[in-house]
């Protein structure tokens, strides 16, 4: 467990967060989520990883933080469980 929390992954464009920390990894379409970006943005605990881009995937962190990636949910879902690939990086270098 203790190695999980010192374990970062590359949530997209040179952004890494702690593994051990992420709580969920989900899909900015409903409006839940999206009242979850707002309300976290109005409490100054939102990080907008996107770097402009679109949004494709949430994680919202065991601080409370919400954080905002450009890579799709299973990308990032996928490096967390150590099944990384080429797609990942070729959708990073397309966005």
């Amino acid at each position: 467990m203790a190695s999980d929390n010192l374990k970062l992954i590359n949530i997209g464009f040179g952004s890494m967060v702690s593994a051990g920390r992420v709580l969920a990894v989900i899909s900015p379409e409903s409006a839940p989520v999206r009242r979850i970006i707002q309300e976290s943005r109005e409490a100054g605990t939102l990080i907008d990883a996107t770097f402009g881009r679109r949004t494709r995937a949430v994680l919202i962190m065991d601080s409370g933080h919400v954080i905002l990636s450009g890579l799709q949910t299973e990308t990032v879902a996928g490096r967390m469980t150590g099944r990384g690939d080429r797609q990942s990086e070729r959708e990073e270098r397309d966005e």
